[in-house]
């Protein structure tokens, strides 16, 4: 499955909080990508694992513990 992250980060984030985000998920197991976003949401994160419930899990364990993530919303659908 492919799964794609949509995060809001704080309001008052500057860049280098962005990109400390960033980097710590990049670090993340599953992760595939991450890009900078303009708009109602700030990053996006490609995800992909052979099981929705592990992204699941994956989201709300580590990227929703993120300090500064006030936000997310998963997208998810099959690997093509």
């Amino acid at each position: 499955m492919i799964a794609f992250v949509l995060l809001t980060i704080r309001r008052d984030a500057d860049k280098d909080i962005l990109d400390d985000i960033k980097n710590k998920i990049l670090n993340f197991p599953y992760v595939i990508e991450v890009n900078p976003l303009f708009g109602e949401y700030d990053l996006i994160v490609k995800v992909e694992n052979d099981d929705v419930n592990n992204i699941a899990k994956f989201v709300i364990e580590k990227i929703r513990k993120i300090d500064g993530v006030n936000d997310t919303k998963t997208l998810v659908g099959p690997i093509q």
